[in-house]
């Protein structure tokens, strides 16, 4: 599979993955509806079934946006791609914040996260000034919006105001913009294809997800952390990390790496999702939240986004400097 994916150039490549992956959603999507039309004599059986029917629909349409997403930047330009990635920050930011509460005092602090640190960060992708851009939210914006904030004389709850701004554009903007920026690496021999990096990251991460969360329903193993999780368990986690690191290698040859590298890089990228999306839990737990979204609708118009980008978030910046490092670019 390698070296018939290798062999084939960009636009053949290109139509066996539409294939490949657009037909999978579609069986799925199938499976799903056919077993929304099955019904059970028990209430609490039926009730049991539609939770069930509930989470797999959650999953299924998380794939299709983030499957989306790739097609997004392959046909888009690359101002274009720019700003699609950063509405997608900036609803995920709004999101984030909206379940938070906040005060007067971080007004300062909101209006630059949303109008000058997120255009400047994705201008630092645009422009692929990547060294500046690795640091200039972790470091200078680090140290600019407590002062913002101070400059505000509102010292109640200080430093929980701030790091939970810290802690939403880190995630949001931070952890988001490292998806384009996998688009400006300059690859040997690897012109014009830079798009399948991100296909390749959101397979990989996506695979990992939902195979945990199908092996926790299947199997049933006391949860790593229960008071976060009941889903996640040792056991789901390796299986998942096994089905995402082995479809990075099978995928190999639609990336400039081989099926070691694949593999390797798959791992750290499937470790960083899956792991960031649990801390992501456990920042629910603390808002008292079943999901970012809330219980019923969207409370900002975004449909629950954070929901369904929060793993490749975390997942995306240690794959875009593994994969950097590793190949000295």
């Amino acid at each position: 599979m390698y070296q018939t994916l290798k062999n084939l150039n960009a636009v053949q490549q290109v139509g066996v993955m539409f294939t490949i992956v657009f037909g999978l959603l579609l069986l799925a999507s199938l499976g799903l509806f056919l077993l929304s039309m099955r019904e059970h004599d028990d209430a609490h059986s039926e009730q049991a079934h539609q939770d069930r029917l509930a989470d797999l629909g959650d999953l299924l349409r998380t794939s299709w946006l983030l499957i989306f997403v790739f097609w997004l930047a392959w046909l888009a330009g690359d101002v274009t791609r720019l700003v699609l990635f950063a509405l997608g920050s900036f609803f995920a930011l709004r999101e984030f914040l909206t379940l938070s509460p906040t005060r007067r005092g971080d007004h300062r602090g909101l209006v630059l996260a949303f109008f000058v640190v997120l255009p400047c960060q994705y201008v630092l992708v645009g422009t692929e000034h990547f060294n500046l851009f690795t640091v200039f939210i972790p470091v200078y914006v680090f140290l600019a919006l407590p002062v913002a904030s101070a400059l505000a004389n509102d010292p109640t709850r200080f430093l929980e105001r701030n790091a939970k701004l810290q802690w939403g554009i880190m995630v949001c903007i931070y952890g988001m913009s490292h998806v384009p920026a996998l688009l400006l690496l300059n690859f040997p021999k690897y012109n014009q294809k830079n798009a399948f990096l991100v296909l390749f990251l959101v397979l990989v991460v996506q695979t990992c997800m939902v195979t945990q969360h199908l092996v926790a329903r299947k199997m049933l193993h006391p949860p790593a952390a229960p008071q976060i999780s009941r889903s996640f368990t040792w056991h789901s986690w390796s299986c998942g990390m096994a089905a995402g690191s082995l479809l990075g290698a099978l995928l190999a040859g639609i990336t400039p790496f081989v099926p070691g590298q694949a593999f390797a890089l798959s791992f750290v990228a499937c470790a960083a999702g899956s792991l960031g999306h649990l801390v992501m839990k456990a920042l629910k737990r603390d808002r008292g939240i079943p999901i970012w979204r809330g219980a019923t609708k969207g409370v900002t118009g975004a449909g629950g986004m954070l929901d369904r980008i929060d793993s490749l978030c975390f997942a995306a910046p240690v794959f875009f400097h593994s994969a950097r490092w590793y190949f000295g670019l």
